[in-house]
């Protein structure tokens, strides 16, 4: 089961990733195909609402990117705690967005020019999440991304990851987790209030309990513990 799930989501990011040097290469020379960076800014956000992290599974160009290519070249040690913490992630969420702005105020009606500052972004973001990536693991960018910080804000509780009594706190989900999150630090709770799950069923897949699930139980007596 473990191994479909897995070949599953490799081939669904086979399609995806793509698209990440279509816009960051194939943008300087095209810089219109820069705002097909805010398709991916507005699907990561709008899916959020109903299915949580989702888009970040195999959706995200640059997560499918990630995965495929830098899982074998990555030290795949654990992201210091810091990245996660939300003053971190707020200032990137900020400094990115700022960037574009003045960006766009600056080259506002300029159609080319503003195109081209979505793709400077992704350019500059990406290598940035490749180095990450070298040094700690794959997805290391994706703890901080700033769309994936808005999933987390406002997918929090939707589509939830169950976590059963017969969880015995093994730490197998965590090793195939995409983000290295740890969904069996929850198992007193009875489901995950991580706000990052990408809910790829990876866990769930290699649980060799299967004492992992997706459902729709409510999270709000959790949100005062989750762990950042």
């Amino acid at each position: 089961m473990l191994r479909e799930k897995l070949l599953e989501r490799r081939k669904r990011q086979l399609y995806t990733w793509i698209g990440l040097p279509l816009v960051a290469v194939g943008g300087w020379f095209y810089p219109w195909l820069g705002f097909l960076l805010l398709g991916c800014m507005l699907g990561a956000v709008g899916l959020s609402f109903s299915r949580g992290r989702a888009w970040c599974d195999w959706m995200c160009p640059r997560g499918a990117f990630f995965d495929l290519f830098l899982s074998s070249l990555s030290a795949k040690r654990s992201t210091p705690a810091f990245f996660r913490s939300w003053p971190v992630r707020i200032f990137f969420l900020i400094l990115i967005f700022a960037v574009i702005g003045v960006q766009w105020y600056l080259n506002w009606g300029n159609i080319p020019a503003m195109g081209l500052a979505l793709v400077k972004v992704l350019t500059v973001t990406t290598l940035v999440g490749v180095l990450l990536g070298l040094i700690f693991h794959p997805r290391a960018w994706c703890l901080i991304c700033p769309m994936g910080t808005l999933a987390n804000l406002f997918g929090r509780g939707k589509k939830p990851l169950l976590v059963a009594p017969s969880c015995v706190g093994c730490g197998v989900c965590s090793r195939f987790c995409p983000l290295k999150l740890q969904p069996h630090f929850f198992r007193q709770q009875g489901v995950m209030g991580d706000g990052d799950c990408l809910k790829c069923g990876s866990c769930v897949a290699a649980c060799p309990r299967q004492a992992l699930s997706f459902g729709e139980k409510s999270l709000s007596r959790q949100v005062g513990s989750v762990r950042l």
